[in-house]
């Protein structure tokens, strides 16, 4: 569920959003959503001083409730 949203949210901001992937992943630590983007689209997905990627995890901690969740952002040049 929270995968979807967050989903839906950075789908609304990026001009690629087809290359938007959202995948929810169990660490040790918690859960952690990982948010593959376009490269050009890094920068709107971030926004100026943090502010938009903030924004995000103060919308998906609310849904989150106790258990919380991290949210990692990733160009999808990038491969982990």
């Amino acid at each position: 569920m929270l995968a979807d949203a967050l989903e839906h949210l950075v789908r609304g901001v990026v001009a690629h959003p087809d290359d938007v992937v959202v995948r929810d992943r169990d660490l040790r630590r918690g859960s952690v959503l990982e948010v593959r983007v376009h490269p050009d689209d890094l920068g709107k997905v971030i926004g100026r001083n943090g502010r938009t990627a903030t924004a995000f995890r103060t919308v998906i901690g609310a849904l989150a409730g106790r258990d919380g969740a991290r949210i990692d952002f990733v160009d999808v040049d990038r491969r982990r």
